[in-house]
């Protein structure tokens, strides 16, 4: 299969919604002279076009090939122009950047006292929607204006902007610092994953104690705390520590609901504090805190003021729609799951240029973990086969490891023996190629062996010993985990008691008393 040409502009302009690509035709049509330009020719091409193919767009003419490179940039930056007039756009930021730019030009005109009325309210703009940064940026124009000893202002007023400045930059500083240790633990979370002994929590812990600045947290504003529920986030998931995990997740949406503005502002961060909260229940079992943060999350996407841009929206259904199906694996109800079946699939085909392919495959996992607990063992198998024939996708070994585990299992309970034998060579082959397996998995690796080798009368004693091996890790620090992957407890449990998958799960849901 031939591979698609990428290219920027393309995907741009494929990206715009109608009302986007009305009104950039009317913003390029506003001068005569644009109206047969050969930018807005190569638009009205390549918006026709399917796939991204220079041939065919050198076959119009008027577009030679040593222009289109000048032209595409042309295109591109009169579109991105175009986005930034469209009010759906407008934010608090480029208001912001608006006001810091119209200064700047009345400071140039020599009309001193002008800009320094718009940078004042340009600054409270930024202090009160977090806009540190940009407010920082606003009091060093001033200073500059100040210093050159043109406006005459109040003795008082250098002081003020040198104070004003000391402490935005102390919380600027202490902002990157935090954003900083959590990007650097995503990096260590993505190289090497979970923390597996103690040798690698020590590391870990060393490595988070050695970066974290020390702050009062009653000193510090929105953004600097912010940044510091999430490095300690991070740092949770790391060691697998998901009752903290949950605390800080808390804190962090907690933030939010107590600045409802800042939803509207950064609704990604509050999207992705969510997300981060409702997994850290999932990881503890916590179904009726979990169903209540679900429902207030679900509240929140139904708002008016909720942003509906498409980036926005991508993730809002990723999140949704994940944790909907974890509901159903907690409380075993996966019949009354089977629903958000359909309308998953429809929004993976909406967003598939906003979702990536490993968050599609993930979805594929939980439909098959979900089919596999209505016993339908055929459906299960289709949609793990969507994930162990994907060649050209480079996902998470552990992700690949269960749907194998899975894959097998549902064949089992197929009764598809004529491919048992081979799916047991070539699942046992992926594994023992994998690096830091968890006991869990080595447990599975020695039981998948001997399956072949196992006589029908003998397979309900194989698997109470299997069940005894595996309870004992059930509640290890650095191999629950495993479970949550794939309930093989429950699994086993229905084999050996003569129950339903669904019942085994639902006995346990209930509270103990």
């Amino acid at each position: 299969m031939p591979k698609v040409q990428k290219d920027n502009l393309f995907d741009l302009i494929k990206s715009l919604s109608k009302s986007e690509k009305r009104q950039f035709r009317l913003y390029a049509g506003r001068l005569d002279v644009n109206e047969d330009a050969k930018f807005m020719a190569l638009f009205a091409i390549l918006e026709k076009l399917v796939n991204y193919d220079e041939e065919e767009i050198l076959k119009y003419e008027g577009i030679k090939k040593k222009q289109l490179s000048n032209l595409k940039a042309h295109l591109y930056k009169q579109i991105l122009i175009s986005l930034r007039l469209n009010p759906m756009h407008q934010n608090v930021r480029l208001q912001i950047r608006e006001q810091l730019d119209f200064a700047t030009i009345l400071y140039h005109k020599g009309l001193y006292n002008q800009s320094l009325k718009i940078l004042e309210k340009a600054k409270a703009l930024a202090l009160e929607n977090e806009e540190k940064n940009m407010a920082y940026e606003i009091i060093e124009l001033e200073k500059v204006i100040e210093s050159q000893y043109i406006t005459r202002s109040i003795s008082s007023r250098a002081d003020e902007l040198t104070i004003e400045a000391k402490n935005i930059s102390k919380l600027n500083v202490i902002a990157s610092k935090l954003s900083n240790l959590s990007l650097q633990l995503y990096g260590i979370f993505l190289k090497k994953g979970y923390v597996k002994n103690d040798e690698e929590f020590q590391i870990i812990t060393n490595y988070f104690n050695d970066r974290l600045p020390k702050v009062k947290l009653e000193e510090i504003g929105f953004r600097e705390k912010l940044w510091w529920y999430n490095a300690h986030l991070w740092y949770s998931f790391l060691i697998q520590d998901f009752l903290s995990c949950y605390r800080y997740a808390l804190k962090w949406t907690d933030l939010f609901y107590e600045n409802p503005k800042m939803i509207v502002l950064n609704p990604i961060f509050f999207l992705r504090g969510k997300q981060y909260l409702l997994e850290a229940l999932f990881f503890i079992g916590d179904i009726p805190r979990f169903r209540d943060a679900l429902e207030k999350l679900e509240a929140t996407l139904q708002q008016e003021d909720f942003p509906a841009r498409e980036n926005v929206q991508s993730l809002a259904f990723l999140y949704r729609y994940s944790h909907r199906l974890n509901l159903h694996f907690m409380e075993g109800s996966f019949q009354e799951g089977s629903k958000w079946v359909d309308e998953v699939l429809k929004g993976i085909k909406t967003f598939e240029n906003k979702i990536d392919e490993h968050h599609v495959m993930i979805f594929y996992y939980k439909i098959a973990c979900l089919y596999f607990g209505m016993a339908e063992h055929k459906k299960c198998i289709f949609y793990l086969d969507k994930i162990i024939s994907n060649k050209s996708l480079e996902m998470r070994e552990d992700l690949l490891c269960y749907s194998r585990i899975l894959n097998l299992v549902a064949h089992y309970e197929a009764g598809e023996d004529y491919h048992l034998e081979r799916l047991i060579k070539s699942t046992y082959k992926f594994l023992i190629k994998m690096e830091d397996l968890y006991q869990v998995q080595k447990e599975m690796i020695k039981f998948l062996r001997r399956l072949g080798e196992i006589f029908p009368h003998e397979i309900k004693n194989e698997f109470k010993k299997l069940h005894t091996k595996l309870k004992e890790l059930e509640n290890d620090p650095y191999e629950r985990r495993s479970f949550l992957y794939l309930d093989i407890l429950s699994w086993l449990e229905s084999n050996i008691e003569g129950r339903s998958i669904p019942e085994i799960i639902q006995e346990k849901a209930v509270p103990k008393k």
